[in-house]
């Protein structure tokens, strides 16, 4: 990741302004002008392993999927299954061409039996969109599903950490879960009795955010979406709160170490799920775009494999740098 001046032709989240009040670096990510440090990247990974990290992540896109149509077209364009996906889950899977490569990686929430809600990649989330609106007019007619996007109008804040439970417990009132969980008897149900990969509602400081038990850090989480005019109160009680701001770098490093694949590098529209070593996030029953060739090459193998690499010391290897050995 290069640090470079923001970018004026760069779009900015309703945060933008919290944090250049905070201190952070900014730069251009993903069409974006987006925080990479605010007070040290090993400080604030540091943070998530320890206490709990707040991310500004509005840069991905919130897609909404409505109509009869909807669960039959992302049975088409998604390796995971849409249909057998109940009410008030949501599952990772990929975007796949004919030929098995990634246009996405997303995670997809079901809201009701004919409701989605989809999480592009930042500067994927335009190419999505449009591949979306050509399935839809290739396999309904154009019919039966009302894609809108959300991205502008929403902001997405992520609370990761093994404190961040304790923290939205005690912030998010009047929670209700999107579908039944345990919890004990006489309690209200709060955001921490939800399983991980589901959602719920709630308010914080009286405003309405949708809660999903996801995250991109490895460790337990929450990502909470919002009205982007919420965002900067939501952002200052989630701080005031004990929650840490982490910028993109502590992101990168926390995933890597976490093993998450990153679009655009361990995933690439030439480069398959099966090829990344993602072949658990394909389903076997086939009937999406790309089906043929990736159970072909869970059969038969593939001439290249993405592997991990360890190295002694501190340094860290960059993107291009040759393996010899």
């Amino acid at each position: 990741m290069t640090a470079e001046s923001p970018n004026t032709e760069n779009l900015r989240t309703a945060l933008f302004d919290t944090h250049v009040a905070l201190g952070a670096r900014m730069v251009p990510f993903g069409g974006w002008d987006m925080p990479v440090q605010y007070g040290g990247i090993i400080n604030e990974v540091a943070a998530v392993r320890n206490g709990a990290g707040l991310f500004d992540v509005s840069h991905m896109g919130r897609l909404h999927l409505d109509g009869p149509n909807a669960a039959a077209l992302l049975d088409i364009l998604l390796t995971g299954s849409a249909s057998g996906l109940r009410v008030g889950r949501a599952r990772y899977c990929f975007i796949c061409k004919e030929d098995g490569g990634v246009i996405d990686d997303t995670i997809f929430y079901r809201l009701s039996e004919d409701e989605f809600l989809l999480i592009p990649n930042a500067g994927n989330r335009p190419g999505v969109s449009l591949w979306f609106d050509r399935q839809l007019a290739q396999h309904f007619d154009g019919r039966g599903v009302q894609i809108t996007d959300r991205t502008i109008a929403t902001g997405l804040i992520a609370l990761q950490g093994p404190s961040a439970a304790e923290i939205i417990d005690r912030i998010c009132e009047d929670f209700s879960p999107g579908t039944r969980v345990a919890h004990n008897p006489g309690r209200s149900p709060v955001p921490s009795t939800l399983r991980p990969f589901s959602w719920g509602r709630g308010h914080i400081d009286g405003r309405r955010v949708f809660v999903g038990r996801t995250g991109y850090t490895g460790e337990d989480g929450f990502e909470i979406a919002l009205g982007s005019g919420d965002a900067p109160v939501i952002w200052e009680q989630l701080c005031a709160a004990g929650a840490v701001a982490c910028g993109l770098g502590a992101r990168d490093v926390l995933r890597l170490e976490a093993g998450l694949p990153l679009h655009g590098h361990e995933l690439a529209d030439d480069i398959s799920p099966i090829e990344a070593g993602m072949g658990r996030f394909v389903r076997r029953d086939g009937g999406f775009n790309g089906a043929d060739v990736l159970d072909h090459q869970r059969v038969y193998g593939t001439p290249r494999q993405l592997v991990g690499l360890t190295l002694p010391g501190r340094s860290a290897p960059r993107a291009g740098y040759e393996v010899f050995r």
